[in-house]
């Protein structure tokens, strides 16, 4: 399935995704049930679907594979905790609220002050009913994946007009560059257990060439939509070094930091006959035998990563990594690798 529709709703509160097996397919009042293959429903009068707030992951041109997996962040920088979307009609908010209120579960005050919001007009009266189809009740999602994204998005549930923003004072209404970044959270890429010669066992100060298979390493992207709202942004990923460290203090790198760049698609170089006395343009030389153990050789590739939206918006987010570690016997035994 190339294009993953991920419905972000649930009763009393809201759930973003971080992973493909997280979702929620129920919209107070709503007509259909959601899940990542599909959205059923439709839109008529004072009634949205189940797609009314759901964003929208194609994943068609991201990383697969079971060797596969996020970035993080190079910087403290983290995807959105929370932010605010389309979420009810105002037959949706009304099925949604009055059964809380009839149970009393939120207390008298609480349940006063909200009827005098949604129903006694201050602002709004009888949850907006006359302006069915007309407009959304936006509410907040929250990723599950950052629990204190809870207590950052505090606003109530507002009303937003079809075809106007939200409040400049509400933060994090969704926009392009808050499902750019949601967008990031999705990004899978290879993993980096790369080649070495010789193979099996290196040597002593015998210089061991590294390369990883540049095939596997090309831009990925996933676009992530709003289709009710008409806004998108696709985060592309591209790799731009890979850093090798070595797993002990004994050991010389090539080149000297350690970052091997790439170059035209291609990570290191292979080794071949003949190369035995040059120096690897990526590698490692072990000054000291493993012994009975192994060193734990780690090799992480850095990505950089930018994203476009509706609206030719774009710009950068910080880089992204991704690394997997390998064990490396170490040999007494000098020889030469011809």
């Amino acid at each position: 399935m190339s294009r993953l529709l991920v419905c972000l709703a649930v009763v009393g509160g809201a759930v973003a995704t971080s992973s493909p097996a997280a979702w929620a397919d129920f919209v107070p009042g709503g007509k259909g049930t959601g899940s990542e293959s599909q959205v059923n429903g439709d839109q008529n009068g004072d009634e949205i679907s189940a797609s009314a707030g759901v964003i929208v992951f194609d994943r068609s041109k991201n990383g697969s594979g079971s060797s596969v997996g996020p970035v993080t962040s190079t910087t403290s920088w983290t995807p959105p905790a929370c932010w605010y979307a389309p979420k009810y009609s105002p037959a949706q908010l009304k099925a949604y609220l009055e059964p809380i209120w009839e149970a009393g579960s939120t207390g008298d005050q609480w349940d006063s002050e909200q009827r005098d919001r949604y129903v006694n007009g201050h602002p709004y009266k009888d949850f907006n009913q006359d302006k069915a189809g007309k407009g959304y009740w936006w509410d907040s999602y929250v990723n599950e994946s950052f629990p204190p994204g809870w207590n950052k998005c505090t606003e109530p549930i507002f009303w937003v007009d079809k075809g106007d923003p939200p409040p400049a004072n509400v933060q994090n209404a969704v926009t392009p560059k808050i499902l750019a970044e949601l967008a990031y959270n999705e990004i899978r890429v290879p993993s980096t257990k790369v080649t070495l010669a010789p193979a099996n066992a290196t040597k002593v100060n015998l210089p061991t060439w590294a390369w990883l298979d540049g095939a596997q390493f090309k831009p990925v992207s996933v676009t992530a939509s709003v289709p009710i709202l008409g806004i998108s942004a696709t985060t592309t990923a591209e790799p731009v070094s890979l850093k090798i460290d070595p797993g002990t203090a004994d050991a010389q790198t090539y080149p000297a930091s350690g970052v091997c760049q790439i170059n035209g698609g291609h990570i290191g170089e292979p080794y071949a006959k003949g190369k035995a006395d040059e120096t690897p343009p990526c590698g490692v030389k072990y000054l000291r035998s493993s012994g009975n153990g192994t060193y734990p050789l780690k090799a992480t590739i850095t990505w950089k990563i930018h994203w476009t939206g509706t609206g030719n918006t774009g710009d950068d987010l910080p880089d992204g990594t991704f690394g997997a570690t390998q064990n490396v016997t170490v040999q007494e035994i000098q020889a030469v690798n011809r």
